[in-house]
């Protein structure tokens, strides 16, 4: 999924700018297991393209809604994201001039042609935007590990009388020796 921006009105002297307003509609969900913003959402994305030396700074911010699972009671969760990010697209020129050494040529973005790639620096921060556990409520009790019912749902005294099986192997020694003591009363 590329989310191209065309910056061919921007001129290239250091220190202009321009604005952008963006409706996007994704291709894919983005986001992580528990909560994205989901295929054929939209998303606003406003942008301030900024002319630098090296290339064009992009000042961008996001704005959408994820919908997803809380992650102790599986309830509904949505979230509002709200994210901003800077990026530098540099010009191919100045970034062939960079070493190996000094920059990892797979982490520079570039401006190809007239246009910029934004897919990379919106996927990054709805990513950050977004929570690895996301919750219903900060103070969700989640589900009972037995009998899977909400425990917000239940008395404060919901128990299941279930033994540990760990014990279970005293248990069938108890039972022998208190059947040995039977015998011997006999």
């Amino acid at each position: 999924m590329r989310f191209l921006l065309d910056i061919h009105e921007l001129p290239r002297r250091a220190g202009e700018y321009r604005d952008y307003k963006l409706d996007l509609v994704l291709e894919e969900a983005l986001g992580l297991d528990l909560i994205s913003i989901g295929k054929g959402e939209a998303i606003l994305v406003a942008v301030t393209a900024t002319s630098v030396d090296e290339g064009v700074l992009i000042r961008g911010k996001i704005q959408g809604i994820a919908r997803g699972d809380c992650a102790r009671c599986l309830e509904p969760v949505v979230i509002d994201v709200d994210q901003s990010f800077d990026e530098l697209f540099e010009y191919a020129s100045k970034a062939s001039a960079l070493t190996d050494e000094e920059v990892d040529t797979d982490e520079i973005l570039l401006v190809e042609e007239d246009d910029v790639d934004l897919s990379i620096p919106i996927r990054d921060a709805i990513l950050l935007a977004l929570p690895v556990n996301p919750l219903c409520d900060p103070d969700c009790p989640g589900l009972c590990s037995h009998c899977g019912v909400t425990l917000r749902d239940v008395d404060q005294y919901h128990s299941h009388d279930q033994q540990d099986q760990r014990w279970s192997a005293l248990s069938a020694l108890a039972e022998k020796l208190r059947e040995g003591e039977k015998r011997d009363e006999r």
